[in-house]
């Protein structure tokens, strides 16, 4: 099969494209025709060596899949052949990735794809979608007519909190470039704000004045001094992004609110986590309240060329990466 695979970390110049043996599926696994991935910022940070992960070479990059069952092992009960389905956990621990033309993985790790969805839709949003889930469900256990902020939410992963956030019952208030103004409005946010306005606390104070309950903060800054005094007694905020941030914490602030800092990273969620968010995308997918733009399409052959518009950032949308 046709694959893009590393030899060794490093930049996306790294990247090849060759031909690999197919799997051959033990007795718990699946074989996914592929039809689409995306690319995801954790698929750069295991690509380059910056997260610290079991890599055999040669090592197929990639985190998600979605496609059609071809094989699965004599143990499988829960797929068949011909079964659309899709992960979004492959490509880390010493798993291989997704950007192939046949992709073997644990069934425990794979999940249907909702009748009527596409390919197209899917990819896009399992990663963003199951970080949303976790963060918004595991960590901060947002319950219905809270009221949420989150920072960034033009982004994959602010555009799924807004949107699970809001079909969980809650009012969201959101920054974003004024580019995305509308796009977040479109998926349900209550308010956006411009990320850069000078007045930013002020309008947050007037958006929510009786406070925030979940802070969601995806530009990595992790600016405490602002978050915390806006929060409600016993707010949480959720810590997912700025791999090297050093931010001040401003502790009075924080115990006196009795206020979390809950942080977590999609690559350490266990089994069960990722199928109770899988459970929750699903549902969304099926009812048409969880969607992405596609910012760029890219074929496998030039795996390396979407690596490279991922780092540079120069496109606004999701990277597709068809199969």
């Amino acid at each position: 099969m046709r694959a893009a695979f590393i030899t060794a970390t490093g930049g996306a110049e790294r990247i090849e494209i060759g031909r690999l043996p197919v799997a051959r599926p033990g007795p718990t696994d699946v074989v996914i025709e592929a039809a689409a991935s995306t690319v995801n910022h954790v698929d750069l940070f295991v690509r380059s060596g910056a997260y610290r992960t079991r890599t055999p070479f040669p090592f197929v990059i990639g985190r998600d899949v979605v496609g059609t069952v071809v094989d699965a092992g004599d143990a499988v009960s829960t797929f068949a052949v011909g079964d659309r389905v899709w992960c979004n956990s492959a490509g880390y621990d010493g798993r291989q990735g997704t950007y192939s033309e046949y992709v073997t993985v644990t069934v425990d790790r794979v999940y249907p794809v909702p009748d009527g969805v596409s390919p197209d839709d899917v990819a896009p949003v399992v990663h963003a979608g199951a970080t949303a889930a976790i963060g918004l469900f595991r960590e901060a256990a947002l319950g219905a007519g809270e009221t949420v902020f989150v920072a960034g939410a033009g982004g994959a992963v602010g555009g799924a909190v807004v949107q699970l956030a809001v079909a969980a019952g809650a009012r969201v208030v959101a920054t974003a470039a004024r580019e995305d103004e509308d796009w977040c409005t479109a998926l349900g946010a209550d308010a956006v704000l411009p990320y850069d306005a000078d007045d930013l606390t002020d309008r947050l104070l007037a958006a929510a004045p009786g406070g925030f309950d979940v802070w969601w903060d995806n530009s990595g800054q992790n600016d405490f001094a602002l978050s915390l005094p806006l929060l409600r007694l016993r707010g949480r905020v959720v810590v997912m992004s700025g791999l090297r941030a050093t931010p001040t914490i401003p502790i009075g602030q924080l115990y006196l609110r009795d206020t979390s800092l809950r942080g977590f990273a999609i690559s350490n969620a266990s089994v069960p986590d990722l199928a109770d968010a899988a459970a929750r995308i699903n549902a969304a997918l099926a009812a048409d309240s969880l969607r992405s733009r596609i910012g760029a399409t890219f074929t496998l052959a030039d795996a390396a060329k979407a690596h490279t518009v991922m780092e540079e950032g120069s496109v606004r949308g999701r990277i597709l990466v068809r199969l």
